[in-house]
């Protein structure tokens, strides 16, 4: 009982139009559902309704929803994190489209979380009756799954209790100030699931957004995604690298409105009994950057 995966994120886009060109012409999206305001979209080996909500004017993260196991999970999830202080409240069945009922939570980042079991079942674009290794006509990048994303949040060392005594999320990695007692997470990376991550949070100003990642198949992917990158013209933010931290191969990047997005690959699998490992601030840029060892300042200063 608990957390099954990351299952949307709604962000805002200055521009629907100009944003609807970049998640399905170059991240390769299938747009599920279309509104005045809101765009719908899933990737293509994803089987539910839509993981991904642009919702018209601003930027940055309206709300994003884990989906978990049912509505057992649904009555821990409430208790603990009234326990723990948050604001919470009851979520209908249609306040969001194509998802059941579920509990909305106020973070201790001033964050939106909801968490639900149900939404509507559509499939994969390859099924499961001898499926295909992938659709045959791929757009884009063609990303296949949305994996994980990363906040901001002014005590991330918070943030790591909240998910580990509510969420029963474990860390797989964390960066401090300095070992000791005297060190501070300044940066901490959760997991619920096998991943090396499912969501994280670093330091900064509490409810603003850092990235939402998407998961391709190897370097081989990163260097593909970096060609189409070129070839639309879009501001790529930092790498092709690979990380020290999660091991991940990435190159993160910006929608029209100035949302980060990431396509990464490899990193590890976790477990139940995965061992924390922990950075020290004088090595971040190792752990970010293990190749050129250096960061683009736009890294960690440029939230929304």
């Amino acid at each position: 009982m608990g957390v099954i995966r990351l299952g949307y994120v709604h962000l805002r886009a200055t521009d629907n139009s100009e944003a609807r060109k970049h998640y399905e012409d170059v991240l390769g999206l299938k747009l599920m559902h279309e509104e005045p305001d809101r765009l719908y979209y899933k990737a293509w080996d994803e089987w539910d309704h839509h993981h991904l909500v642009l919702e018209q004017g601003g930027l940055g993260l309206n709300k994003f929803g884990f989906k978990v196991t049912g509505p057992e999970a649904l009555d821990e999830f409430e208790r603990k994190t009234r326990q723990f202080g948050c604001t919470v409240m009851r979520m209908s069945k249609g306040e969001n489209l194509a998802v059941g009922e579920g509990l909305r939570v106020v973070l201790p980042s001033e964050h939106i979380m909801e968490l639900y079991y149900d939404i509507e079942y559509v499939g994969t674009e390859v099924g499961t009756i001898n499926p295909l290794l992938r659709p045959k006509h791929l757009i884009g990048i063609g990303v296949p799954q949305l994996d994980h994303m990363l906040l901001s949040a002014e005590d991330p060392g918070l943030m790591e209790r909240f998910f580990i005594e509510c969420m029963n999320f474990r860390v797989s990695e964390r960066v401090v100030t300095e070992l000791g007692e005297k060190g501070k997470v300044i940066g901490t990376w959760l997991f619920a699931t096998h991943k090396t991550h499912d969501i994280a949070f670093i330091n900064g100003v509490n409810g603003k957004f850092h990235h939402i990642g998407y998961k391709v198949m190897d370097w081989n992917a990163i260097r593909i995604a970096g060609e189409i990158l070129g070839m639309n013209d879009v501001s790529v933010g930092f790498g092709p690298d690979i990380h020290g931290l999660s091991r991940g191969q990435t190159i993160y990047f910006f929608d029209p409105a100035g949302n980060r997005n990431e396509v990464f690959a490899g990193g590890y699998e976790t477990f139940p009994d995965w061992p924390t490992m922990t950075w020290t601030a004088d090595q971040l840029l190792r752990a970010v950057g293990h190749i050129g060892r250096e960061m683009k300042e736009n890294h960690f200063t440029v939230v929304t």
